[in-house]
């Protein structure tokens, strides 16, 4: 397995629409399980919850999505899930802000609309069909990574410029407020 290099903001790959996977050849398709495992283990390393195969230069309709515990909103965490080919049916509920980063946007954040909850369906790496329902951050997740399959990024999504950000300055906010809920408690 190898940690591979992850494509940033401005790079044509991330704004390409990635090619579907022959659904019936994906347990036998070598190169797409060593990218499986190469991704899993680039994300690792890189601290992510998610990441698209056009993000590693792949232009192949494959993400990983997790939510570990502690990174939502009280939602129950969700372990590592591999989707080749998925495809998302958004809830019809009114979208909900929320912050997102990206591997390929180092350093910033932005507040995103996104469905609270969705069904999803796909394959995983074996090829049998996978099916789900996803809410809170893991349904946001899913529907980033999914974004990048379409070449879509994230700030493309924003509605509103005042909530994107450098991390830094961010978290020197946040911490200033809670300072000042502190004193005031």
């Amino acid at each position: 397995m190898s940690i591979l290099k992850i494509a940033r903001m401005g790079h044509p790959v991330l704004l390409q629409p990635a090619q579907a996977v022959e659904a019936a050849a994906i347990a036998a398709d070598r190169s797409l399980q060593t990218l499986i495992d190469d991704m899993i283990e680039t994300l690792a390393d890189a601290g992510g919850v998610g990441l698209a195969a056009p993000q590693v230069y792949a232009g192949r309709r494959v993400i990983l999505a997790m939510a570990p515990a502690g990174r939502g909103d009280d939602d129950a965490p969700t372990p590592l899930t591999i989707l080749v080919n998925p495809e998302l049916e958004l809830a019809p509920d009114e979208p909900r802000l929320g912050w997102e980063g990206c591997l390929s946007i180092p350093g910033l954040r932005g507040a995103v609309p996104r469905a609270p909850s969705l069904r999803y369906h796909g394959f995983d790496r074996s090829g049998q069909a996978v099916e789900g329902v996803a809410e809170g951050f893991f349904a946001r997740v899913l529907q980033h990574e999914v974004d990048h399959l379409d070449g879509v990024l994230y700030p493309m999504r924003m509605a509103d410029f005042r909530y994107f950000g450098f991390d830094e300055e961010l978290n020197r906010l946040e911490a200033e407020a809670r300072a000042a809920e502190r004193n005031e408690a």
